[in-house]
Order: structure tokens, then sequence, then C-alpha cells
């Protein structure tokens, strides 16, 4: 949604560089561009003109001039005021002192409102919650057998005591869902209301009933962020009819422009709480305000994509792995459960769309197929467990079996196998380059005299010297030497993740040269 506008941001801010010094005029035209650029994408005229005058208020004082790169300090300063009108911090749900806590969804009708219940009860059992669906919107046909079925793929319990279709009263299923709750010690309540096509009196006096008679802790707003201008008019609608304490954006996977999601929280003075970007269960997060600023400018989404890794992969396995890749004794079946770990985690794509840069790469993301994974996974598969723990063993024969167990062609498999080997020798430097067990070892001297020839001459390490600290291996020079520039980078990026630091130092105390590692050719 937010692909047009991170292009044209991107492309204004790069206008800039280069620039060791900006004029009030080069400000100027880069606040126009962007003022178009809003403008363009939907975002409400009002929010436009606050977050221009932040800005240029900002980039023409001694913020920017007395700046050494006043380029960047212009990004910087975008990027903050973008995190200002997106909501500044992240908000989380307001729980109850005495449960149950109880959450009331409102909005349009087509908005997402039953669905978005069972993300959010799937989010909640996740976070170590008890949580119940009350079905209170009877008025749509078949809205409760849908928020039941929801329900049960969420393994999230279902109160729905009436069966909807226009018949049952709401406000009183409401009630009696609280009362259900506290009898089977349900800790979080999440009432489902009925919606609308449109506003009107009816709708606002019963989602106003259901307020009343159940004391909500949060009024979450559910707006479907593809509307448009009309999502912060029934914002406002809502606002002053029922009242809300936060906004959940839906369908942000939209190709739609994305000023909704921009204008409701600076328009409303409501903070968003959570955004739906599909239509499964697990696509659904908290709602990060410096995260989604910080993807709109390019600059990725590096903590969503480590949060999202913590929740598929088991941090003993990971180490174990990182001792593999060190010592050069990873196997298929460790990149094969890698591979699915992986999957877990959503398309591909949306994977890389989260590092830093990818905004430049979007036709090669576009062209990612998940199959192809699918189709390497069914070969791994077709192949016996000595042969996943020793692939050098496969020679031809086997290579045309596996072949046709896994229903591909025999250069696949070739293939495969050849980029098992590349993958596995690079690993293996660059676990010596950031002081993996097994990688870096120093070089002995019966392996110094197996580089040298005949004469005495060194071979293949002719010309390279010897590899820096922090280096990257031979091959991805164009990547950049040593360890990331993170200073510059938003609040919240400018460190490595926790656990990560450290890792171009060898653990203290430990000497590679006292490893055994038999004889093995280099």
């Amino acid at each position: 949604m937010f692909d047009t506008l991170s292009d044209r941001l991107t492309g204004v801010l790069s206008n800039l560089r280069g620039k060791g010094k900006l004029t009030d005029a080069d400000i100027d035209a880069t606040a126009r561009e962007i003022r178009i650029a809003l403008l363009e994408a939907d975002v409400a005229l009002p929010v436009v003109r606050s977050f221009i005058s932040g800005i240029k208020e900002r980039a023409k004082g001694k913020e920017v001039h007395a700046a050494l790169n006043p380029a960047q300090q212009v990004v910087k300063i975008v990027n903050e005021e973008l995190v200002g009108i997106l909501g500044g911090e992240t908000r989380r749900i307001n729980l109850a002192k005495t449960p149950p806590t109880v959450i009331m969804l409102a909005g349009l009708q087509g908005s997402g409102k039953t669905t978005l219940a069972g993300k959010l009860g799937r989010w909640l059992k996740g976070q170590g919650h008890a949580p119940m669906l009350v079905a209170c919107d009877l008025q749509r046909p078949n809205a409760v057998t849908q928020l039941q079925v929801v329900g049960e793929r969420a393994e999230v319990s279902v109160f729905a005591p009436e069966p909807g279709n226009g018949v049952g009263d709401p406000v009183d299923v409401a009630r009696r869902g609280i009362e259900e709750a506290k009898r089977a010690q349900h800790d979080v309540v999440v009432v489902d209301t009925a919606g609308r096509l449109g506003i009107d009196e009816e709708l606002m006096r019963q989602a106003a009933d259901i307020r009343a008679a159940v004391s909500p802790d949060e009024v979450l707003f559910v707006v479907d962020a593809m509307i448009g201008q009309d999502a912060v008019t029934t914002a406002e609608a809502f606002r002053d009819g029922v009242g809300f304490s936060g906004v959940v954006l839906t369908k942000l996977d939209g190709d739609a422009r994305g000023g909704a999601a921009l204008s409701v929280r600076e328009v409303t003075g409501q903070p968003i709480l959570f955004a739906s970007n599909g239509e499964k269960l697990e696509d659904f997060d908290v709602f990060h305000p410096d995260r989604m600023a910080s993807r709109i400018l390019g600059m990725g989404d590096v903590l969503t994509l480590i949060e999202q890794a913590e929740q598929v992969f088991d941090a003993q396995q990971a180490e174990a792995a990182a001792a593999k890749i060190g010592t050069g004794e990873l196997t298929l079946e460790d990149f094969l459960e890698q591979m699915q770990a992986i999957r877990k985690m959503g398309p591909i794509g949306n994977l890389l769309g989260m590092l830093p840069g990818a905004g430049q790469i979007k036709d090669q993301l576009a062209a990612v197929d998940d199959k192809q994974l699918d189709r390497v996974q069914a070969i791994i598969r077709g192949m016996t467990p000595t042969e996943r723990a020793d692939p050098k063993i496969i020679n031809g024969s086997r290579r045309a079996r596996i072949a046709r167990g896994s229903g591909v062609e025999v250069r696949e498999i070739n293939e495969l196998v050849t980029r098992f080997f590349d993958a596995k020798k690079m690993m293996s430097q660059m676990g010596g380059q950031f002081g993996l067990p097994g990688g870096g070892r120093k070089a002995t001297k019966s392996n110094k005299n197996t580089r040298k020839g005949k004469k005495g001459k060194k071979g293949n390490n002719k010309g390279r010297g010897p590899a820096q600290p922090g280096a990257l291996p031979a091959g991805l020079g164009g990547m950049g030497g040593g360890m990331p520039d993170l200073s510059n980078m938003p609040k919240g990026l400018d460190q490595l993740p926790p656990g990560l630091s450290g890792l171009d130092q060898l653990p203290p105390g430990f000497d590679p040269s006292k490893l055994d590692f038999g004889n093995k050719k280099n």
C-alpha cells in the first residue's frame, strides 16, 4: 500500500545526497515535492500542512546548517516527523486490573471486524492470555457462523448463544458474554459488534448501548485502509458518536493509496494499536510507528524481521546450526530445517522487503516464487538420511533416482547440490570472520605447506594478503568492508539486535590453534 509513497519520498530525499550544503531554496523544493507525494497518497490536507510545517521549521534551523552531512540530517528529520504523525511510541492494550479485560470492536460493515476478532484472539493467546470471542453481530447474515469458524481456526473459545440473521438482542448477548467469561475464567473478552454500510443513527445507538452495558477497557475502531479519505470521515463520526480508544488498520496488503493510515492518528488523536496485512490469521501484528516510518522511507524493518525469526527459530537449534556453519559440518538435513522455519515466517518476498534498501529491487522481489522452495524441499525429502548427511556420495544413479522420486529433472538435482556446496563454503568463511566456532583458525605448519606448490610458491592465495578483522569474505567485497555503520540509523535501528553483539570477535579465552580438525585438505 505504501509502495508509491515510499518511491516518491525515497526519490525526493535521494536528490539531496552529495550536497555539502543545503540552501533554503533546496529545502523549499524538497518540502514541495514531499507535499505533492503526500497529497497523491491521499493524506488529509491538515495532516500534510502540519507535517510540512514541522519539516521546514527544523530543516531551516541550526539542526541542519551545523550538521556535517546536511542531507542525512534532513532524512532524519523527515523520519522523526513521520513517526510523530503515526503516533510516536508504540501503544499497548490496557489490561484491566480485575479480569476479564473487555475489548469492543466497532466499525463499518466490510471493514474486517469478524476476521480481526479471530486474529486478535489468536494473538492474545500467543501472549499467554485465555481470550473468548463474543458474537454480538446479529444483523449481518451468517456473521455468527463466520465468527465460530474463525474462532475454531484460531483455537479460541466463542460465545454465541443467538443464531443471528436478525434474531436476538446484541446488548443482552454482550452482557451475558462477560458473565460467561468470568465463570469460565477467560481473562480477555473480544466483543464483535454489527456494522452498517454507512453511518446511521441505529448503528451508533446500538454500539453505544453495548459500550454502556459492558464498560469495555478498550474500544477499537476497525477501519479499512483502502477506503481513502472516507476512513477519516468515518473515524470522526465514530469518535463523536461512540468514542474509541484505539484504531486497527486492516487490508494494508491492498494496492490502494495508504494516506488513511497517515491521517487517522493525526485527525482523531487516538493511536493505531494493530495492523492487519492479509487474510491469514497470522497476518496481524502490533503497530509500531517508528518501524512503519522506516519502511515508508525505504530503510527496512529489521526489528520486525528479527521478532518473526525469534518466533519460529528454536534457540538451541540456531546455536547448533551456527556451530556447524563454523566447522563446515552443515548438512542438507540442517538446510531443510532452516528452510521450513523460514517458510513459517511468511512469503519470502515480504521478508526480503523488510531489509534496508529493498525498495531498489522491487521487481526482483516481485519475481520471487515460494514454489521454488517447495521444489527444493521435495528434492531433499527424496534423499536418504545418508545422502542428506553427506551429499558427496550422490552420484549419477542416485541423482536419477532422487529426480524420479521428487518429480524434477536431474539438472535441478545438480544445481541444488552445487549451490549447497557453494553456500556451505561461503558460510564457513563467514563463520571465521564473525568468530563462530570452527572458523578463523590459524594456519599450522602442515597446512602452510599444503598451500604451497612444488617450488614453494603460494597457489590460489596469491595477492590476497591476510584477512582483516571484521572484513567480509571474498566475493562479498562489494557490500562494503567491516561491520555496518549504525550511528545514523533511526532510533531502535542504531544498534545490533540483542544477542548479536560481539559477533565480530572470538569468544574470550578461545584459541583456534588448539582445535583438532584432523588431516582435512584445504
